[in-house]
């Protein structure tokens, strides 16, 4: 690419959170992300750090398979993003829906978007409002993947109920989003949720290491993690490890996380990776920004090129510079044998990439009936060749046979690298009782000063 290329875009001002013109400016290997605010000035943030190169990660996948959402809340365009719910300014439907059903926690972590802690003002949403929302919701975009989350959604002593409504409203995924403690505490309690329709838990997984722990969360609990994986095994609950990177912290342990999910494959169904964003409580410019192709490749090297760069494509849902994934087979030995999907196969099963992206993304983060460490089958070898296959059948076979580990990475958008682009791609919706479906990154959205782009209350504006 040509230096000093550039590509106009639109951002928000990270002191006044005002749209503003912005351009993706290339110089060599690297891209930035530069905007112009009237009031407070020029900011320039690194947006790509390649190999591989900007232009070879976003060739011919540009063009993602779009499903315009079914209902545009809002009129009036020129208010995107201060006034989302979904704006028919957006150009893709809901993939996962992120609902908040509290917003206290159990932690007080020195990394969060929300900015939870035990002492959090505000009510939670009664069973009553979660119930309407639901339904809404369902009217709305279908039967999406739902993801429940908060705060710390376990210190709610229903959450077995809110489950149930779930279940009840028609979603046939539901994960918890938690930090795995109560699980880890509380005996029998994974089995409740379970019986309540749980079907998968992303569990905060920053690391192996104590120091670890008390860096980003402020407590070190590997034994607890640890438990509460035993515990989700026990009970029949896949279990997905999020991990939250902070370059300097434990950017260093990302190979030996895949290492932990191999020796779980069956039960942990993926190793989702979220390099940290300055939003929320995360004090602006503490650390070095990490950009997917700075992970793809400590991936690869931590793995010793088990894992390999060149493995990982963008999501076909969301836009392709928010996300990473790729899949593998777990062998016996540990070895990791890379699975890709013909995607044409799936195609005319679904009339969208939202559409498969929820499909997919229920069966690799669900739990086959094939227990831990069993085994089915030998993929590849001449006794079950699956070449020519509809792409369906082979996910189902690998899935059924509960030895597929997904490896994967989002990253969130914050206020110094927000770009408009992305954001009217994103699939990932935080679901808002009073207000309906905002892409996750607005909704989370901090100034310079920490102020909130939507402040956190049930209703009203932003």
């Amino acid at each position: 690419m040509k230096s000093d290329e550039r590509e106009p875009t639109e951002s928000l001002c990270p002191v006044c959170l005002a749209r503003v013109p912005a351009e993706r400016r290339f110089a060599g290997e690297e891209v930035r992300l530069e905007g112009h605010c009237p009031d407070h000035g020029m900011w320039s943030t690194l947006i790509w750090s390649g190999p591989p190169s900007y232009r070879a990660w976003c060739a011919d996948k540009g063009t993602v398979s779009c499903s315009v959402p079914r209902e545009a809340v809002l009129s009036t365009p020129s208010a995107c993003p201060l006034a989302c719910g979904l704006c028919p300014e957006h150009q893709q439907s809901t993939c996962t829906a992120v609902l908040e059903i509290t917003r206290r926690c159990n932690l007080v972590c020195p990394i969060c978007f929300a900015e939870s802690r035990p002492d959090t003002p505000g009510s939670d949403p009664s069973l009553r409002e979660l119930e309407a929302t639901l339904r809404d919701l369902f009217i709305m975009q279908g039967s999406v993947n739902l993801q429940l989350s908060g705060g710390e959604p376990t210190l709610r002593a229903d959450l077995p109920d809110i489950i149930s409504l779930a279940r009840a409203a028609g979603f046939a995924f539901v994960q918890l989003n938690t930090n795995g403690l109560r699980l880890a505490q509380e005996l029998e309690y994974a089995e409740k949720l379970r019986d309540a329709g749980l079907v998968s838990v992303f569990l905060q997984f920053d690391g192996l290491m104590d120091a670890t722990h008390r860096a980003i969360r402020g407590r070190a609990f590997g034994a607890e993690k640890l438990r509460a994986v035993e515990r989700c095994a026990e009970a029949g609950l896949a279990v997905v490890l999020v991990s939250t990177v902070v370059a300097g912290v434990n950017d260093g342990e990302l190979g030996a996380l895949v290492d932990f999910a191999t020796e779980w494959a069956g039960v942990v169904r993926g190793v989702h990776f979220q390099p940290v964003s300055y939003f929320g409580r995360y004090p602006v410019g503490e650390r070095p920004r990490l950009t997917l192709p700075e992970i793809l490749r400590a991936l690869e090297s931590q793995t010793g090129s088990r894992i390999k760069a060149d493995d990982f494509e963008p999501s076909s849902c969301e836009h392709v510079r928010c996300s990473f994934r790729a899949r593998y087979w777990v062998r016996e030995d540990g070895r990791l044998e890379l699975v890709r999907s013909e995607t044409g196969a799936c195609a005319a099963e679904l009339s969208s990439a939202a559409r498969r992206a929820v499909a997919a993304t229920a069966r690799q983060w669900s739990l086959g009936p094939v227990g831990r460490n069993d085994y089915v089958g030998d993929y590849g070898s001449d006794k079950g060749d699956t070449a020519g296959a509809a792409c369906d059948d082979l996910d189902r076979f690998l899935e059924a046979a509960g030895r597929i580990l997904a490896v994967s990475g989002m990253l969130f958008q914050d206020a110094w690298d927000l770009d408009l682009e992305r954001v009217r791609r994103c699939c990932v919706h935080a679901l808002v009782p009073g207000r309906g479906l905002i892409p996750f990154c607005l909704w989370n959205l901090t100034s310079e000063s920490g102020k909130r782009l939507y402040l956190r209350t049930t209703t009203g504006g932003p």
